[in-house]
Protein backbone atom coordinates (compact mmCIF):
# COMPACT_ATOMS: atom_id res chain seq x y z
CA UNK A 1 0.00 0.00 0.00
CA UNK A 2 1.14 3.49 -0.68
CA UNK A 3 2.23 5.77 2.31
CA UNK A 4 1.39 9.04 3.18
CA UNK A 5 -0.19 11.60 5.33
CA UNK A 6 -2.99 13.94 3.69
CA UNK A 7 -6.59 13.68 3.43
CA UNK A 8 -8.69 13.18 0.46
CA UNK A 9 -10.89 15.93 -0.74
CA UNK A 10 -13.71 14.58 -2.59
CA UNK A 11 -13.51 14.32 -6.65
CA UNK A 12 -15.33 15.93 -9.08
CA UNK A 13 -16.50 14.80 -11.92
CA UNK A 14 -15.22 15.95 -15.54
CA UNK A 15 -15.48 14.73 -19.31
CA UNK A 16 -12.83 12.47 -19.80
CA UNK A 17 -9.21 14.23 -20.17
CA UNK A 18 -7.47 14.30 -23.76
CA UNK A 19 -3.87 14.35 -23.49
CA UNK A 20 -1.63 16.63 -25.28
CA UNK A 21 2.10 16.93 -26.92
CA UNK A 22 2.39 19.25 -23.96
CA UNK A 23 2.15 16.60 -21.26
CA UNK A 24 5.03 14.09 -20.17
CA UNK A 25 3.39 10.77 -20.23
CA UNK A 26 4.87 7.83 -18.56
CA UNK A 27 2.67 4.27 -18.80
CA UNK A 28 1.27 2.07 -21.56
CA UNK A 29 -1.12 3.28 -23.47
CA UNK A 30 -3.41 0.89 -23.06
CA UNK A 31 -3.26 1.33 -18.99
CA UNK A 32 -7.05 1.14 -17.90
CA UNK A 33 -6.48 4.55 -15.67
CA UNK A 34 -4.98 7.75 -16.68
CA UNK A 35 -3.85 10.24 -13.93
CA UNK A 36 -2.62 13.78 -14.95
CA UNK A 37 -0.40 15.20 -12.13
CA UNK A 38 -0.51 19.15 -12.23
CA UNK A 39 2.37 20.27 -10.22
CA UNK A 40 5.21 22.62 -10.03
CA UNK A 41 9.11 22.45 -9.23
CA UNK A 42 8.77 25.16 -6.73
CA UNK A 43 5.76 23.65 -4.89
CA UNK A 44 6.70 22.64 -1.47
CA UNK A 45 3.69 20.40 -1.08
CA UNK A 46 4.38 18.84 -4.67
CA UNK A 47 8.26 18.10 -3.83
CA UNK A 48 6.90 15.82 -0.41
CA UNK A 49 4.52 14.07 -2.65
CA UNK A 50 6.86 13.34 -4.86
CA UNK A 51 9.73 12.36 -2.66
CA UNK A 52 7.09 9.78 -0.70
CA UNK A 53 4.98 8.54 -2.96
CA UNK A 54 6.56 8.48 -6.43
CA UNK A 55 8.56 5.24 -6.35
CA UNK A 56 5.71 3.24 -5.14
CA UNK A 57 3.10 4.32 -7.35
CA UNK A 58 5.11 4.18 -10.06
CA UNK A 59 6.63 0.23 -8.94
CA UNK A 60 2.92 -0.84 -7.64
CA UNK A 61 0.79 0.90 -10.65
CA UNK A 62 2.51 1.84 -14.05
CA UNK A 63 5.21 -0.98 -14.06
CA UNK A 64 2.90 -2.50 -14.21
CA UNK A 65 0.49 -1.72 -17.05
CA UNK A 66 -2.55 -0.36 -14.56
CA UNK A 67 -1.79 3.06 -15.07
CA UNK A 68 -0.03 5.74 -17.14
CA UNK A 69 0.46 8.99 -15.81
CA UNK A 70 0.61 12.48 -17.46
CA UNK A 71 2.68 15.41 -15.94
CA UNK A 72 1.34 18.92 -16.73
CA UNK A 73 3.11 21.66 -15.25
CA UNK A 74 1.10 24.23 -13.32
CA UNK A 75 4.00 27.10 -12.01
CA UNK A 76 3.55 28.23 -8.50
CA UNK A 77 5.26 31.10 -7.08
CA UNK A 78 7.71 32.25 -7.62
CA UNK A 79 6.84 31.47 -11.78
CA UNK A 80 9.96 32.62 -13.31
CA UNK A 81 11.84 30.14 -11.33
CA UNK A 82 9.58 27.20 -11.85
CA UNK A 83 9.31 27.70 -15.56
CA UNK A 84 12.88 27.87 -15.75
CA UNK A 85 12.84 24.60 -13.66
CA UNK A 86 10.54 23.03 -16.09
CA UNK A 87 12.50 24.18 -19.04
CA UNK A 88 15.92 22.28 -17.89
CA UNK A 89 13.79 19.08 -17.17
CA UNK A 90 13.03 19.15 -20.77
CA UNK A 91 16.10 20.22 -22.36
CA UNK A 92 18.03 18.53 -25.24
CA UNK A 93 14.65 16.83 -26.03
CA UNK A 94 14.50 14.72 -22.96
CA UNK A 95 12.13 11.70 -22.50
CA UNK A 96 9.76 11.09 -19.84
CA UNK A 97 12.03 9.50 -17.71
CA UNK A 98 14.52 11.81 -18.44
CA UNK A 99 12.51 14.99 -17.60
CA UNK A 100 10.93 12.86 -14.38
CA UNK A 101 13.95 12.10 -12.75
CA UNK A 102 15.41 15.75 -13.54
CA UNK A 103 12.11 17.20 -11.65
CA UNK A 104 13.03 14.83 -9.12
CA UNK A 105 16.03 16.26 -8.67
CA UNK A 106 14.93 19.77 -8.55
CA UNK A 107 12.33 18.69 -5.61
CA UNK A 108 15.35 17.42 -4.21
CA UNK A 109 17.18 20.39 -4.50
CA UNK A 110 14.05 22.87 -3.78
CA UNK A 111 15.14 24.13 -0.28
CA UNK A 112 18.52 25.17 -1.54
CA UNK A 113 17.07 26.69 -4.80
CA UNK A 114 14.88 29.23 -2.18
CA UNK A 115 17.81 29.92 -0.25
CA UNK A 116 19.68 32.19 -2.51
CA UNK A 117 19.73 35.28 -1.79
CA UNK A 118 19.13 36.15 -5.26
CA UNK A 119 18.26 35.48 -8.90
CA UNK A 120 21.52 35.46 -10.03
CA UNK A 121 22.43 32.77 -7.01
CA UNK A 122 19.22 31.01 -8.22
CA UNK A 123 20.38 30.85 -11.99
CA UNK A 124 24.07 29.31 -10.56
CA UNK A 125 22.42 26.93 -8.71
CA UNK A 126 19.64 25.81 -11.74
CA UNK A 127 23.36 25.99 -14.10
CA UNK A 128 24.54 23.51 -11.39
CA UNK A 129 21.42 21.27 -11.38
CA UNK A 130 21.52 21.03 -14.88
CA UNK A 131 25.36 20.07 -15.38
CA UNK A 132 24.49 17.51 -13.07
CA UNK A 133 22.30 15.85 -16.24
CA UNK A 134 25.40 16.73 -18.34
CA UNK A 135 23.65 19.84 -19.43
CA UNK A 136 25.88 23.16 -19.89
CA UNK A 137 25.87 26.49 -19.28
CA UNK A 138 24.85 27.38 -22.47
CA UNK A 139 22.26 24.91 -23.03
CA UNK A 140 20.76 25.88 -19.29
CA UNK A 141 20.49 29.01 -20.00
CA UNK A 142 19.09 28.25 -23.75
CA UNK A 143 16.11 26.54 -22.12
CA UNK A 144 15.72 29.58 -19.51
CA UNK A 145 15.14 31.65 -22.61
CA UNK A 146 13.21 29.64 -25.10
CA UNK A 147 10.21 31.40 -25.15
CA UNK A 148 8.49 28.49 -26.28
CA UNK A 149 8.22 27.38 -22.87
CA UNK A 150 6.01 30.11 -21.54
CA UNK A 151 4.05 29.51 -24.52
CA UNK A 152 4.01 26.04 -23.70
CA UNK A 153 2.91 27.09 -19.52
CA UNK A 154 0.05 29.45 -20.92
CA UNK A 155 -1.40 26.44 -22.77
CA UNK A 156 -1.18 24.15 -19.90
CA UNK A 157 -2.77 26.90 -17.46
CA UNK A 158 -5.24 27.70 -20.22
CA UNK A 159 -6.81 24.27 -20.30
CA UNK A 160 -6.48 23.47 -16.77
CA UNK A 161 -9.35 26.14 -16.37
CA UNK A 162 -11.61 23.05 -17.76
CA UNK A 163 -10.84 21.15 -14.46
CA UNK A 164 -10.64 23.89 -12.29
CA UNK A 165 -7.37 23.27 -11.07
CA UNK A 166 -5.73 26.79 -9.02
CA UNK A 167 -3.61 24.62 -7.10
CA UNK A 168 -0.90 21.96 -6.59
CA UNK A 169 -0.39 19.07 -6.60
CA UNK A 170 -3.88 18.36 -8.17
CA UNK A 171 -5.12 15.30 -9.74
CA UNK A 172 -7.45 14.01 -12.84
CA UNK A 173 -8.24 10.30 -12.38
CA UNK A 174 -9.81 9.07 -15.59
CA UNK A 175 -12.06 12.30 -15.66
CA UNK A 176 -12.61 12.61 -12.15
CA UNK A 177 -10.55 15.64 -10.27
CA UNK A 178 -8.94 15.08 -6.65
CA UNK A 179 -7.85 17.95 -5.08
CA UNK A 180 -4.05 17.17 -3.41
CA UNK A 181 -2.28 16.24 -1.65
CA UNK A 182 -3.82 12.72 -1.86
CA UNK A 183 -2.64 10.60 1.43
CA UNK A 184 -0.58 7.23 0.09
CA UNK A 185 -4.12 4.97 0.83
CA UNK A 186 -6.44 7.83 -0.67
CA UNK A 187 -4.51 7.67 -4.26
CA UNK A 188 -4.29 3.97 -4.16
CA UNK A 189 -8.25 3.92 -3.61
CA UNK A 190 -8.78 6.50 -6.27
CA UNK A 191 -6.38 4.57 -8.25
CA UNK A 192 -8.27 1.10 -7.96
CA UNK A 193 -11.81 2.73 -8.52
CA UNK A 194 -10.79 3.45 -11.36
CA UNK A 195 -9.57 0.69 -12.63
CA UNK A 196 -12.08 -1.39 -11.33
CA UNK A 197 -15.11 0.77 -13.37
CA UNK A 198 -13.28 0.78 -16.43
CA UNK A 199 -13.02 -2.66 -16.32
CA UNK A 200 -15.59 -4.37 -18.47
Amino acid sequence: MLGGAFALIAPRAYASAELTADDMVIGAASAPVTMIEYASVTCPTCAAFHAALWEPLREIYVDTGRVRIAFREFPTPPEAVALAGFQIARCRNATPDQYIARVGELFRQQEAIFAEANMQGVLRRLIAIGEGFGLTAAEVNAAINDRSGAERIRRIVEGAAAFDIHSTPSFVINGARYEGPLSGRDLAAALDAAGSQATP
